[in-house]
């Protein structure tokens, strides 16, 4: 099948260092290559692909300090990618609505994966009004918000198996992978520790319009023992840091799409303590890959049993529920339905 991916341009693909949807993206094409299909990918210029790569900008967004307006970069992509439409069997979109009008017209199979919040009240219109768009969700609790929406799947998101390996023994610290933000709630995670007595690892990401919040809500409180901030790190540094984690804390106050760290956690057979919002209880199996808990003082005592989990057990759920190849196959599966689909409505009546 000859398949376009189109990427947000924010982050490369894979990003650097912080970026769930451009890895997503990532994951998911190198897989669909090794399935044997032909992939073109839009993404920017310093993307590493195995697929054919159109590069929409010459660098990620958001590391290029030339850009100041991402989303002329995001509009002019589109327009490369409709330009060659009738190269592809289909074309899977990663970069929100901009493409919907466009898209309606198109002479080619579309299907949009959203992968971002949708309880925004300027989204239920739009979504009516393109009640037509094949949509699908990385949750089913993301599809709350707009329930009549065209949804053809809800389709987990996968790592491959290989980027995280079991590590059967866990350490005496507890890890928060992220950005610093209010939803994601690292005050909670330094109080939790600050709680159990244990050390706090943070690896975060700052971003600009979080700066103000980091500075005055949050960098008071890494004062004092046990809090390690040690900023974004880079993909290769996650094994270690996640793997030898006693538990990874999502203590999270927003309805999280998915949650991609949660997974890589599960890949090294590290527990997950998250707290009870969005996607959280279809990913986390509390008792066996972790806990799911309702306040501080439940995350408190989930930490205290964190240890007892089976980390084999939480590595061999990963892989039955949670690698990019199933990831692929699930998104083979659709596309050949949104082409079996298309096929049917483009038909032309039989003439009596």
């Amino acid at each position: 099948m000859r398949i376009a991916q189109v990427s947000p341009l924010y982050e490369s693909v894979p990003p650097r260092r912080y970026g769930g949807t451009e890895r997503v993206v990532s994951y998911l094409t190198e897989e669909l290559v090794a399935l044997g299909h032909d992939v073109t990918l839009f993404a920017t210029g310093d993307s590493r692909t195995s697929a054919r790569l159109v590069a929409a900008a010459p660098r990620a967004l958001r590391l290029d300090s030339r850009c100041h307006d991402p989303l002329a970069h995001h509009l002019m992509m589109i327009e490369q990618v409709f330009a060659r439409q009738d190269r592809f069997d289909l074309i899977h979109f990663h970069c929100d609505y901009l493409h919907f009008p466009l898209s309606r017209r198109s002479r080619t199979p579309t299907l949009t994966t959203l992968h971002g919040r949708l309880d925004l009240p300027d989204l239920e219109a739009l979504y009516r009004e393109y009640a037509d768009m094949p949509l699908v969700s990385i949750s089913n609790a993301q599809r709350e918000p707009i329930p009549r929406a065209n949804w053809r799947a809800t389709i987990h998101h996968g790592i491959p198996e290989r980027i995280g390996r079991l590590h059967p023994r866990a350490g005496g610290y507890l890890a928060f992978v992220g950005r610093v933000s209010p939803e994601k709630r690292v005050d909670r995670a330094i109080e939790i520790a600050r709680r159990t007595g244990l050390e706090l690892r943070i690896a975060a990401k700052v971003d600009a319009q979080d700066r103000e919040y980091f500075e005055q809500v949050i960098r008071p409180m890494l004062h004092g023992p046990g809090i390690q901030f040690v900023g974004e790190i880079a993909e290769e540094d996650k094994d270690a840091f996640l793997g030898n984690a006693l538990a990874l804390l999502f203590p999270i106050d927003w309805p999280e799409p998915f949650g991609l760290v949660m997974i890589e956690a599960m890949a090294r057979g590290t527990p997950v303590i998250a707290f009870a919002r969005g996607s959280v209880p279809e990913i986390v199996e509390s008792g066996v890959t972790g806990f799911v808990v309702g306040d501080v003082p439940e995350a408190v005592q989930a930490v205290e049993r964190s240890a007892v989990l089976d980390r084999t057990r939480i590595r061999r759920e990963f892989e039955r529920r949670f690698t990019a190849d199933r990831m692929a196959r699930d998104y083979v599966a659709l596309y050949a339905r949104q082409r079996e689909e298309r096929s049917r409505t483009c038909e032309p009546a039989s003439m009596n």
